[in-house]
């Protein structure tokens, strides 16, 4: 709270304004979000920062038109708070409340593991408004787990679980971690919506996105949303964590800040531009402590000018995103990112270290071949090796030992491709990763780690993607469930994990089947 009481006085100055009406954040969640996409495309008023916020009217998801459960039973009280409502409600005029249990049983065989894999999560959730302008929003989950291997792996390097939690070792092989996320929202009107929690954001029409990603964990952040004509403009306020991968150690942690901006213009019905900023500092530096840097308060794009007026070392970013919408069913999208370069040597071609930038393009369809729900997303991605890198890791665009932007941070290139179809509670997915990146071999810093520092680099010239221990990814996730309560996205599901991970030095194939059932509010990353 300390780092952002700078910013009460900006909130006490909207609470004069007129009311305009309670505006909730929906959960993230690729299923959710495919549905909301949908819905926004009807009404040509998508600008891609997820959560997104809507109106309390829009609280329960009608997720592809979903029909009550039939007969007796699902008409039962029990019936409707086992497959339709959430277990406890509130609702008056001036006060709404809805609690419900959270739940994550997994059960699964790996082929590389000589015993059976398991997840263990209970917790709750609580959403609810205060009047007209207040809505809340509280989560927490405790969890026990033990990991298929490549899972396993990453969480012991990072000494995370990928965008979970710090962890604790449970028994002999599992591990122990919590999670908790919340927020507040206040709208004084129609034009504006302030969002102060603890949390995860997205901005982006991919997959994965290359400017903010919700692959790290969560964070205390302020969003300021205005939304104007056509205009969507974001100001996002923020405290990451570096840990350094302490692997164990509970001593505090060094802080750092983050400030951006995101600007989206819905040009026209079928075409979207944004543009996007962003500057990290660390909180303290060799004179003493720097705290937030009020500079960076300045609510306007750009930053470059107010760091060079500085004379900063800070890390600033820029980035912007163009989009297509066709019948409003179909997207064509794009997203790219700078971080550092010159012209003169992106024109010759030379490979400098410092050319770091990454793009993205894409595709989606809804309702393909007429197909009711039957949504299909292919998209590709490439970054530069020591991309979002920094001379020193507090300044580079991490948090908490993972990328702000893709979780597998730089010099890499990825095609993902993702087709899902949905009949009322009868949920199927399919999802493929293939990628080529360059791991850091020998001691040496070729570029993919952002957590490194860049002064380290291997060439000044001739860097490429892949440079380093050259590996290649293949991951194909199925996925089969049905939908208990749409409620808490509570779902009962079996899938399989085929992957084949190849480098000159090892050759690591993994076939994972598992089932279970799960509360799915927020998304796990597992397929970099």
């Amino acid at each position: 709270m300390k780092s952002f009481k700078f910013l009460i006085p900006v909130l006490i100055l909207f609470m004069s304004l007129s009311s305009f009406g309670q505006q909730i954040a929906l959960p993230f969640e690729q299923g959710l979000r495919q549905a909301q996409e949908k819905g926004l495309l009807q009404s040509g008023d998508l600008h891609s920062v997820w959560p997104l916020v809507v109106s309390g009217k829009a609280d329960t998801i009608n997720y592809h038109d979903l029909k009550p459960m039939s007969g007796k039973f699902g008409n039962t009280w029990l019936g409707r708070k086992l497959f339709t409502e959430s277990l406890i409600t509130v609702k008056n005029p001036d006060f709404n409340l809805a609690i419900d249990p959270l739940v994550g049983f997994e059960a699964g065989r790996d082929s590389r593991k000589d015993d059976i894999t398991w997840l263990n999560t209970r917790g709750f959730r609580g959403k609810g408004s205060i009047g007209e302008k207040f809505s809340f929003y509280t989560a927490f989950y405790e969890s026990q787990a033990v990991f298929p291997t490549w899972v396993d792996s990453i969480t012991r390097s990072l000494a995370v679980v990928p965008g979970q939690a710090f962890t604790k070792n449970f028994k002999d092989r599992g591990f122990d971690f919590a999670f908790a996320e919340g927020h507040f929202i206040y709208s004084p009107s129609k034009y504006f919506d302030f969002r102060f929690g603890h949390g995860k954001n997205f901005i982006g029409d991919g997959y994965r996105s290359l400017l903010l990603s919700d692959a790290a964990f969560n964070y205390p952040y302020l969003m300021i949303n205005t939304k104007v004509w056509n205009l969507q403009y974001t100001n996002l306020y923020a405290q990451f964590q570096e840990l350094t991968k302490s692997g164990g150690s509970w001593t505090p942690w060094n802080k750092k800040y983050a400030t951006m901006h995101h600007l989206s213009w819905n040009v026209t019905e079928w075409f979207n531009v944004s543009i996007f900023e962003a500057v990290v500092w660390q909180a303290a530096d060799s004179t003493g402590p720097r705290g937030f840097e009020v500079n960076y308060l300045n609510p306007v794009i750009f930053y470059r000018p107010v760091e060079f007026s500085l004379s900063s070392p800070d890390n600033v970013l820029m980035g912007g995103s163009m989009r297509f919408t066709i019948n409003k069913k179909y997207l064509i999208f794009a997203q790219f990112m700078l971080d550092e370069f010159k012209l003169e040597h992106v024109r010759k071609g030379d490979g400098w270290w410092a050319n770091k930038h990454g793009f993205q393009i894409g595709a989606k369809a809804f309702d393909l071949f007429n197909i009711p729900n039957l949504y299909v997303q292919a998209e590709y991605n490439h970054v530069r090796p020591y991309t979002y890198a920094h001379n020193v890791s507090l300044q580079n665009y991490g948090h908490y030992n993972q990328p702000l932007a893709h979780p597998k941070g730089a010099n890499f290139r990825e095609t993902v491709f993702i087709a899902s179809y949905r009949k009322q509670r009868l949920m199927l997915d399919y999802k493929l990763i293939a990628g080529t990146f360059g791991a850091d071999t020998s001691g040496l810093n070729f570029g993919g780690d952002i957590f490194k520092s860049y002064n380290t680099y291997v060439y000044e010239f001739g860097n490429k993607i892949g440079q380093g221990l050259k590996t290649r990814l293949i991951q194909h996730d199925f996925k089969a469930s049905w939908l208990v309560n749409p409620a808490t996205n509570l779902q009962l599901s079996t899938g399989i994990t085929l992957r084949n991970e190849n480098s000159t030095k090892s050759a690591r194939q993994t076939t994972f089947l598992w089932f279970g059932l799960r509360s799915a509010l927020f998304n796990r990353y597992y397929d970099w």
